[in-house]
């Protein structure tokens, strides 16, 4: 059991610390003009669905049943095709800060799914653990404020990356033992590949609109990053987060993403580290670590066992 938590908490600490990479990357990218954000959406899917299905080559070969192909289906849109393009419209619509604060929801969601559809306890540990949590995520984040682009939010914004935050809750904890009856790489492989055939139609346009003849080795890598890194290797990682860990104790890992999105910005010399950054990284940790140590369900039915 302590083998398969630590295996759950690296896995979904890589993967926070991933995403977290992602925002400064993709914003780079981005500001360059020669890709906007739907056309690298579609890249990061598309791209993503060849890596998988290349590297399900040097794996074992699973077979899915067709009963579970379409519960993939059903996940790779609540996990992938919602979850990003709800978040990428979201921000296009409203401020950045707003976007971020947003994404400080979904251990919150999580919690309250895993309660309604696992019957997890909502312990009092589990409620302080997240507050906590976003508390220290909340200061890292407003305290960038003063150096961010000005910009108004957006009602309609803001609850487009509100969904984006619920959906990916929803298949965090939803198909949680789905994810467990198979490699990584093949559920990975058939989600991406579905994602990338929903999406087709609606990204295909901006992905070809890209300025791809002078993109450069500098954008190159960026997007090698995007697609290798942030997505690849980030949600080879989740499934085994998903499997190992609470779901609660999963999502937790979000508030890692701005902590990252932080120290990157500070050893850029774009921000400076302070007092209230340094109190803001021990309240994401400290709000990890109580989350921890509060009960499952099923340890909760073991001591009344006895």
């Amino acid at each position: 059991m302590e083998d398969r938590n630590f295996r759950g908490h690296a896995a979904m600490l890589g993967a926070g610390i991933i995403f977290g990479l992602f925002s400064p990357v993709s914003k780079a990218l981005l500001e360059t003009g020669a890709i906007d954000a739907y056309g690298l959406t579609m890249a990061r899917m598309a791209g993503a669905a060849v890596a998988f299905w290349v590297a399900s080559l040097f794996f074992r070969k699973e077979w899915v049943s067709p009963h579970d192909l379409f519960l993939l289906f059903l996940a790779s849109l609540l996990g992938i095709v919602l979850n990003q393009g709800a978040f990428v419209l979201g921000v296009s619509m409203t401020s950045p800060i707003d976007a971020t604060i947003v994404t400080t929801t979904a251990p919150i969601f999580a919690m309250v799914i895993a309660a309604l559809y696992l019957r997890e306890p909502v312990t009092g540990k589990k409620v302080i653990g997240v507050a906590v949590g976003a508390a220290g995520a909340l200061i890292l984040i407003l305290s960038g404020v003063h150096a961010a682009v000005p910009g108004s939010g957006s009602v309609k914004g803001d609850l487009l990356c509100l969904f984006a935050q619920l959906s990916f809750a929803t298949y965090f904890v939803v198909f949680k033992k789905l994810l467990g009856r198979y490699m990584p790489v093949t559920l990975m492989k058939w989600m991406f590949l579905y994602a990338t055939l929903c999406c087709l139609p609606f990204g295909y346009g901006d992905l070809a609109g890209a300025r791809w003849a002078g993109f450069g080795w500098a954008n190159g890598a960026r997007l090698a990053f995007v697609v290798l890194g942030a997505t690849f290797a980030a949600y080879l990682l989740l499934p085994v987060g998903q499997k190992n860990l609470r779901p609660t104790v999963g999502c937790m890992y979000n508030y890692v993403q701005p902590l990252v999105a932080s120290l990157v910005s500070v050893l850029a010399g774009m921000d400076r580290f302070t007092f209230g950054k340094g109190c803001a990284v021990v309240l994401v940790f400290l709000g990890v670590y109580i989350v921890t140590q509060s009960k499952s369900r099923a340890q909760m039915e073991a001591q009344r066992t006895k």
